[in-house]
């Protein structure tokens, strides 16, 4: 299957924009709440100078809110398209759409959610995306949990792959087959460890795979870390040769406010028009970061963002966002 084949697009694929839930006191982020909001900000500022930004905004008022927080930072906002939804929190990753394409046109699928599952269904009902149709998913499995070459090949871990089977009363074999007809798959691989696969391990291109390292064995992780490097090295790609593998280095351990470990990664970017947002942690390991993801993208700006509020959740940048590939379409504001 060909990059242009129908079926589930590259992160790196064209895309129409980005979809943002915004925080809220309600959201369980009240103490929070201005420093998830400068990340939500920093995060739009950077899509916005490069195609559009979705917010969902639980009511009027926090729309008129955002609208003031965009305009002071300078956004454009004739490039952000606002939609009046309820929403509890704000993981857009595992509550927004999942884009497939077939014969040219963009189809929309609803995935099952945890947490703020209808939101998908009112953005849908209030033509956010357009006259694309969707369809209704009654499985179990988050944005995060899956990776695409855009070539046929999903990338899973293997504890999410059975957690979804179970979840959603299905063999993993059955499972496999099912998401092989709804994205468009030749093959799905999985690796033997535990997590979302977009805080582990991502394709940078069809041959190649980015991936969280550990250098530190003293680090409770070391044995994790050295089981998905030792996968990702067995792997294959569509022309039966290894992957190249680009390690990313490993943040400094540190502990969330309560004092429990949290784990950083900079595996978590998200892949926009022209450019690369990275979550940085203030870590001495930022930099370097940036650099070998800098030399994996040639021609997009690698941006590193502050993404410390969202490591307290035990999440990444990536998890706050969805990206929305063409050839989808955006409808006008509702907010």
């Amino acid at each position: 299957m060909s990059e242009s084949t129908a079926g589930l697009p590259a992160e790196w694929a064209p895309q129409v924009g980005v979809m943002l839930t915004w925080p809220h006191e309600g959201g369980g982020w009240r103490a929070e709440l201005a420093a998830i909001e400068a990340v939500c900000v920093r995060i739009a500022v950077e899509v916005a100078r490069r195609e559009a930004v979705l917010i969902c905004c639980r009511d009027a008022a926090l729309g008129r809110r955002v609208r003031g927080l965009l305009r002071a930072a300078e956004v454009d906002l004739a490039r952000v398209h606002f939609h009046r939804v309820a929403s509890t929190d704000v993981w857009a990753r595992e509550h927004g759409p999942v884009t497939v394409v077939r014969s040219g046109w963009p189809q929309l699928l609803d995935l099952r959610s945890s947490v703020d599952d209808p939101v998908c269904a009112s953005l849908h009902a209030l033509g956010a995306f357009d006259a694309a149709p969707m369809t209704r998913i009654d499985l179990a499995l988050g944005g995060g949990d899956i990776e695409t070459d855009g070539a046929g090949t999903l990338l899973i871990t293997r504890a999410r792959l059975v957690a979804a089977a179970t979840a959603s009363g299905l063999a993993e074999a059955s499972l496999c087959a099912r998401l092989a007809a709804l994205f468009g798959l030749e093959r799905v691989l999985t690796l033997d460890v535990d997590g979302p696969i977009d805080m582990l391990a991502r394709f940078v291109n069809v041959t190649t795979i980015a991936y969280q390292s550990c250098d530190d064995p003293a680090d409770p992780r070391w044995a994790a870390m050295q089981a998905l490097a030792a996968g990702l090295a067995a792997l294959r790609d569509r022309a039966g040769a290894p992957y190249r593998l680009v390690p990313l280095p490993w943040p400094q351990a540190r502990g969330s406010a309560g004092g429990e470990p949290l784990v950083p990664s900079y595996a978590n970017f998200l892949i926009v028009n022209n450019a690369v947002l990275v979550a940085t942690h203030d870590d001495p390991a930022d930099a370097e970061a940036i650099a070998r993801l800098t030399r994996c993208f040639p021609g997009r700006d690698v941006v590193g963002i502050d993404c410390s509020p969202v490591l307290e959740r035990r999440r990444g940048l990536r998890g706050l966002t969805m990206h929305l590939p063409l050839p989808l379409a955006l409808g006008p504001d509702t907010a």
